[in-house]
């Protein structure tokens, strides 16, 4: 029989492969541009945006974010105010303040996990835990961007109703830029959370499969040497003796008359 061979040496590592490391690196820097894009979307003063202008000159624009108003004119003069308390604040401003605080926090923390649990660092103890803590990281980068992504979707789905409404009488804006700056960060968020996932688990599929086939070989290398050289299981073997009935009648037949 021929022996399959068995490979040698340590235990396989889960950063084996020298692509897991660059996928590492691809996905932190989209996370860390994420969490960047996230927090300037945030303390941005425009979500929406309108103007009114009967020429150039004297144009006023009207900026609204999260947490202030804002009103220019073409002179370059500058003015914002906070919102009222949080009590007076429509309620889907608030929704949307705590999703982007929600993503932000969760961007930060997925940043720190992905720099222990990176291939290239000298933190985070063993491969197997530096795993999981990658692992980690990018679960928080995907939540961080569903937060993004819900948040400003949700304020420009109000602006957007208010705009086509022909009943809505007050003053009609458009979105802002910060609506889709929210919108990039989110997607790099959940790009980098999803390489950083991914690259774990196909390193697990890997890990998973060479230690069956360095079972498979060890298992087999163990039977072809229970048996000693020149030496093999005998093929043709005596047969156990038949005691049947048939057998005992033609004995007795036999020896009837002797």
């Amino acid at each position: 029989m021929k022996q399959q061979p068995r490979r040698r040496g340590g235990p396989v590592s889960l950063f084996g492969h020298p692509r897991i490391g660059c996928l590492q690196i691809l996905a932190f820097l989209s996370g860390l541009a994420g969490l960047g894009a996230t927090i300037g979307a945030t303390v941005s003063n425009e979500w929406r945006a309108t103007s009114r202008a009967s020429s150039v000159i004297t144009a006023t624009w009207v900026l609204q974010g999260l947490w202030t108003n804002c009103a220019g004119n073409a002179i370059g003069a500058l003015h914002c105010r906070p919102h009222h308390s949080i009590l007076q604040v429509q309620g889907y401003i608030q929704a949307c303040r705590g999703l982007m605080i929600a993503a932000v926090c969760l961007g930060f923390f997925g940043t720190i996990f992905a720099l222990v649990g990176m291939k290239c660092t000298k933190i985070g103890g063993s491969d197997k835990n530096k795993a999981r803590i990658a692992c980690c990281a990018g679960v928080n980068f995907i939540l961080s961007g569903l937060c993004s992504v819900s948040a400003c979707s949700l304020y420009a789905h109000r602006i957007t109703s208010e705009f086509f409404d022909p009943m809505f009488m007050a003053q009609k804006y458009e979105l802002g830029a910060a609506l889709f700056i929210g919108w990039a960060g989110s997607i790099l968020c959940i790009l980098g959370g999803s390489i950083l996932c991914f690259s774990i688990a196909n390193s697990f599929k890997k890990r998973h499969s060479q230690a069956n086939y360095i079972y498979k070989g060890a298992v087999s290398h163990s039977h072809i040497s229970s048996y000693p050289r020149g030496q093999s299981k005998s093929v043709n073997e005596r047969p156990p003796p038949d005691y049947s009935n048939s057998s005992r009648v033609q004995h007795f037949d036999k020896n009837a008359y002797v």
